[in-house]
């Protein structure tokens, strides 16, 4: 991962730097810090740029060698700023517009906050062009393919391949492994092209996540990494998790914790991994999916892409992003989910068998146990389950739950857990009283976490 961060006006060193510093774990590198055409900003990140053009500054989170990744792009045009975010919103961008029309912007929320500025998040598929966002790609659906099922599957194993050869530079790279689907699949499909392979998976003792990881593991002979999470691990990592994922909503801060503790276990081996994330998004793999009617499960998966950027993406970032770690996601890559808009929903979701089609596609793969393991949420894999709920329970009495669950902004928190995350979040960053640009899982889709 990387950071930017950057001011419309000259001279404005001193602040940016102080914008980079609260994001700096985002690369290992120093800041570096420019100033062209009257505007400020600069880049913290992980690789080496000798020779980074004055007027173009790029955040890959994932970077292919071709330019073909996601990002979040700051370059300057006729002497004016010009953002862009990627079709997903895999690397994020926020950004505030004074009255006299000087934009900041910053990777992270906790930078525009610290010189006191109003956070907007620019959307994915979007621009910022003279002050005023505008879309430059649409996800919507796509004719389904009339294809055959096995030219289908064949194609979509040999577009997940491409993606993932493509951003292999080096041996410096692994993968995190729940031992589900979507890992699994990118752990067979990437094994072969690089050695030593390594893979991560994180879950309390006898964790189904972790049984199922150290199967997929043996079976493709990557050096795996087992890391047996304790309560005390999760409670103490929880105040840290927070801060990096800018976000109180109980089901993504849930889901982080296991993923920031095996992150940071990660960068012991690695600068880079792979990632599953969204494809149960474009593959319908959620079991609540299976009670939409046909007809409309189309819309239900746009629906659901389009808040992978302040979900499972967004997860990712931060979790990564804290230990200075590259994530590769590949059913995000337009090469992946393009094509998979095109397959009919009734090859994703066959006789009740979700993800049908990637099941098919990997089949000789990887072990028929996993090929017909059933979606698991990733906390509930991980083991963490009802842990903090119930710890939050036992330390927030109904009279401050009730005192305290309505927020000055007019949100509810769910429940005693979410006001428990709500509490750290306002240590970090005080009560902010806007907080649109933080998105939230919505209670009808809490299956997806």
């Amino acid at each position: 991962m990387a950071g930017i961060a950057g001011i419309t006006k000259p001279s404005e060193q001193n602040r940016v730097s102080q914008m980079l510093d609260l994001i700096s774990y985002r690369g290992n590198n120093l800041p570096k810090i420019y100033e062209s055409d009257g505007i400020t900003m600069g880049i913290v990140d992980s690789k080496k740029r000798n020779n980074i053009p004055t007027n173009l500054y790029r955040q890959k989170s994932i970077a292919d060698g071709t330019g073909n990744g996601h990002l979040s792009e700051a370059e300057i045009i006729n002497g004016k700023i010009e953002l862009t975010r990627d079709e997903l919103g895999v690397a994020p961008l926020y950004y505030d517009i004074d009255p006299d029309g000087t934009v900041y912007f910053a990777s992270e929320v906790k930078a525009l906050l610290s010189i006191k500025k109003k956070p907007y998040e620019l959307p994915p598929s979007h621009r910022l062009v003279n002050n005023k966002t505008e879309p430059y790609f649409f996800l919507e659906k796509q004719q389904p393919s009339t294809e055959s099922i096995k030219y289908q599957s064949k194609e979509l194993r040999r577009r997940m391949e491409q993606a993932i050869t493509m951003r292999i530079t080096g041996n410096n790279i692994g993968a995190w492994l729940s031992g589900g689907l979507d890992s699994s699949t990118i752990v067979a499909l990437a094994k072969p092209y690089i050695n030593p392979f390594h893979t991560f998976a994180a879950g309390f003792k006898n964790a189904e996540d972790l049984e199922y990881a150290r199967l997929v593991a043996g079976y493709t002979g990557s050096i795996h990494h087992e890391l047996v999470l304790t309560v005390n691990d999760i409670l103490k990592a929880l105040p840290l998790v927070i801060f990096h994922l800018e976000s109180f909503d109980a089901l993504l801060v849930r889901s982080s914790i296991p993923n920031f503790l095996v992150s940071k276990a990660s960068s012991d081996y690695v600068s880079e991994v792979f990632s599953g994330e969204a494809g149960d998004e474009f593959f319908a793999g959620y079991q609540y999916l299976k009670s939409i009617p046909p007809n409309s499960l189309d819309d239900e998966l746009i629906l659901i892409s389009k808040s992978l950027h302040n979900t499972a993406l967004q997860r990712v970032d931060r979790c990564a992003s804290a230990f200075g770690l590259t994530t590769h996601v590949i059913f995000a890559d337009p090469l992946v989910f393009e094509f998979a808009l095109q397959i009919p929903i009734r090859y994703k979701l066959f006789k009740g068998i979700e993800k049908w089609i990637l099941r098919r596609s990997m089949d000789g793969d990887l072990p028929q146990q996993i090929l017909n393991r059933p979606k698991t949420k990733f906390w509930e894999g991980a083991g963490i389950k009802e842990i903090l709920s119930d710890y939050a329970t036992m330390h927030i009495s109904d009279h401050d739950f009730k005192n305290e669950c309505n927020l000055n902004n007019g949100w509810r928190l769910n429940s005693k857990e979410e006001l428990m995350y709500y509490r750290i979040f306002k240590e970090h960053f005080g009560e902010i009283e806007d907080l649109e640009w933080m998105g939230r899982t919505k209670v009808m889709r809490s299956q997806m976490q």
